[in-house]
Parts: structure tokens; C-alpha cells; sequence
């Protein structure tokens, strides 16, 4: 409690009372107070301050009485109702015990509309000085509520990013351990260097998926599983790939663009191409892959896992940022993914190797 609410704010509130209470009265009675003895009004403004200190110091203990037994009550009409009862009668009670015997004992005595006043108008501003005071109370209680949810719920969605990057993890390492397995019969010389690309793809799946980096690691990581899909894929496959050096510095969450690559890999068929194309336009990320799928009968799901992890992804790290669609015709299949990059926060520490690599892949 500051010093203020605690040192002058009651007698503030007893000589408000005071005059409110007199004025009331003399308007009904035609008396005027500043007429009477001044022994007499001083006897009472110190009476009237005496009540407002034991009467302020009330409501603040019972609002310690009130925060350690009523705390866990989750209906908060509830709990005000009950407090303003408790409040209404502590103040009835003492306001006919400390200021209505002043009225009895001094002029005409206590007449029934002494009696009026002196139980409405003392309870009217106790009421508000409750209503003023504990509004900051339950104003503090409501943002700490909303902060705790707040905090569930980002612990709710860090979890599920997690659970959504175990889930990307087996399904990218049972294509490429598969790839390496055929390889192993021969060539074995491939096999290692698939080996040495598939090392790489899991080093940057280490990277913390709350945390950006450049789009620049992205392409890289694209390549070295393009190079690495390339070994068990057929001659006759036609792969178209685009991506616009503007986009290098941009930056966002990691991992994003890989499941559309995976999944054209995973599905191409028919004439068997592939388009892959990412640019900048408008101050956003457009990334665009199509593959040629078969002919059939029978309707096919081609996604799966991935593109449903992807959407959810986008959700939660891209909310009303992005646009994914997802096209399909008899013959193609397309997904449309366009990103409004985040800001660049910090600077990507590029080494010599890292550079190395990219000159290689591109």
C-alpha cells in the first residue's frame, strides 16, 4: 500500500463523507453546520476521521482475507458479489456504531432521515472506494491469466512443432537410407558419397525450428537431397529448377520448402518431370513445385505426412502470412506456397565451406 492511500487517503475519504453527510442535511433541515459551535464540528470531522481510518484499514484486510480464501473460486461475478456483501455489511455496522450516535447526541437528535443519510452516503463511497481499489486487483489477476494461458498455450504450440519435426525426421530418413541400401549392391564409391549428402541433410535438420535462417541454407539443403534423389531416380526424369539469387538474404523458418520437393520425388510419374521454381515478388517468397504424375483410374492421395505437416507448420509459424495451395490434374500435380519472409534479426555466419558447397551445387 503506498503512503499515500495509507496516510491521507482516509481522511481524504472521512471529511468527504463528513461535508457529503452535512450538506445533505442541512438542505433538508435548513440549518447551517459552519453556525454551530466549532467545538462541536471539530469533535465530529475528528470522529468522522477515526471511522474513515478504521473503515479503510477494514477493506484492506478483508481484502487479504479475501485474496487467501477466495482465490481459487474461477467464477469472478461470484467472488464480486460475495466480496460486495461482505464489504456492504462491514460498512453498515460500522457506520451505525461510530457516526450515527453523533446524530443522536447532538442537535435535535437522530431523525429518521439522520438515519437515512448517515447509512446511504458513507456506504455509497465504501462502495466505490471498493470498486476503485479492487478493479486494480482483478485487473492484475486477469492479465496474469491471460499471460499464464498465453504461455500454455506457446508451450502447446512449441510441442507440437516438435512433435511435428520427429514426425518429418523418419519419414525423410526411410526414403534416403532406402536410396543408400540399393546402392550399397552397386557402386560402392556412390554409396559413400550419398552417405556424405545424407550426413548433411541431417546436420541442418539439427537447426532449431523457432529459429530462422537465410533462405541461402535452404537452396543449399534443396540441392544436396535434389543430388541425392537423383541417384535412384529414372534417366528419363526432366527436373526444371529456377531459384532467383534475390531470394538468398531473405529469411525464414527452416525446413519449410523441403516437403514439396520430397513429396514431387516421391510421386512423379507419367512423363516424368519436374518443376521447381522460387522467386521474390512483392516482398514475398512464391515457391512453386509441379511433377507429372500417372494416368489412373483409381483417385490417389499424393501427399501425406509431409504436406499435412507443412500446413501445420505454416499455421502456427505463419499465421495470416502465408498461402499454400495444392492443385492436381489428370496428369500434374502442383503446390503453390507463398511466404511473407521474416525480418532479418541477426546475420548468418557463412564459413568457406559453406561457401564451397554452394558454388558446388550451383
Amino acid at each position: 500500500m503506498s503512503n499515500f492511500r495509507r496516510y491521507y487517503l482516509p481522511a481524504i475519504y472521512s471529511l468527504v463523507t463528513y461535508f457529503s453527510i452535512r450538506l445533505l442535511l442541512d438542505t433538508v433541515t435548513g440549518m447551517k453546520f459552519w453556525k454551530r459551535p466549532l467545538g462541536l464540528n471539530l469533535f465530529e470531522i475528528g470522529c468522522c476521521i477515526f471511522f474513515g481510518y478504521l473503515l479503510i484499514g477494514t477493506h484492506h484486510y478483508m481484502y487479504r482475507y479475501f485474496d487467501k480464501h477466495w482465490a481459487d473460486m474461477d467464477n469472478y461475478r461470484k467472488r464480486v458479489l460475495k466480496e460486495l456483501g461482505a464489504i456492504t455489511l462491514m460498512t453498515i455496522l460500522f457506520q451505525n456504531i461510530f457516526i450515527l450516535p453523533l446524530a443522536m447526541f447532538t442537535d435535535d437528535g437522530a431523525q429518521w432521515y439522520d438515519v437515512a443519510d448517515i447509512n446511504v452516503i458513507p456506504l455509497l463511497y465504501s462502495l466505490i472506494y471498493y470498486g476503485i481499489s479492487r478493479s486494480n486487483t482483478f485487473l492484475q489477476a486477469y492479465v496474469n491469466n491471460k499471460v499464464k494461458l498465453q504461455e500454455v498455450m506457446n508451450n502447446q504450440l512449441q510441442a507440437e512443432l516438435k512433435f511435428l519435426k520427429s514426425q518429418l525426421h523418419p519419414h525423410f530418413l526411410f526414403n534416403a537410407l532406402n536410396t543408400i541400401y540399393f546402392q550399397m549392391d552397386e557402386d560402392v564409391n556412390a554409396a559413400k558419397r550419398s552417405v556424405e549428402q545424407f550426413s548433411e541433410l541431417l546436420r541442418y535438420q539439427l537447426y532449431d525450428q523457432q529459429q530462422t535462417v537465410s533462405i541461402r541454407h535452404e537452396i543449399q539443403y534443396l540441392h544436396t537431397f535434389i543430388n541425392l534423389q537423383k541417384v535412384r531416380a529414372s534417366d528419363k526424369l526432366v527436373l526444371n529448377l529456377h531459384l532467383d539469387p534475390d531470394l538468398y538474404d531473405q529469411q525464414v523458418y527452416p525446413l519449410l520448402l523441403f516437403p514439396l520437393v520430397e513429396n514431387a520425388f516421391k510421386y512423379v510419374g507419367g512423363e516424368y518431370w519436374i518443376n521447381i521454381h522460387a522467386s521474390l515478388k512483392n516482398k514475398r517468397i512464391h515457391f512453386i513445385v509441379e511433377n507429372a504424375i500417372p494416368k489412373i483410374t483409381m483417385p490417389v492421395k499424393a501427399g501425406g505426412i509431409g504436406l499435412e505437416n507443412l500446413k501445420r507448420r505454416l499455421e502456427l509459424l505463419y499465421p495470416g502470412k502465408h498461402t499454400f495451395e495444392i492443385n492436381k490434374t489428370e496428369r500434374t500435380f502442383s503446390v503453390v506456397l507463398s511466404i511473407e519472409p521474416e525480418p532479418v534479426v541477426y546475420q548468418t555466419i557463412i564459413t568457406e565451406e559453406d561457401e564451397d558447397q554452394m558454388r558446388h551445387h550451383g
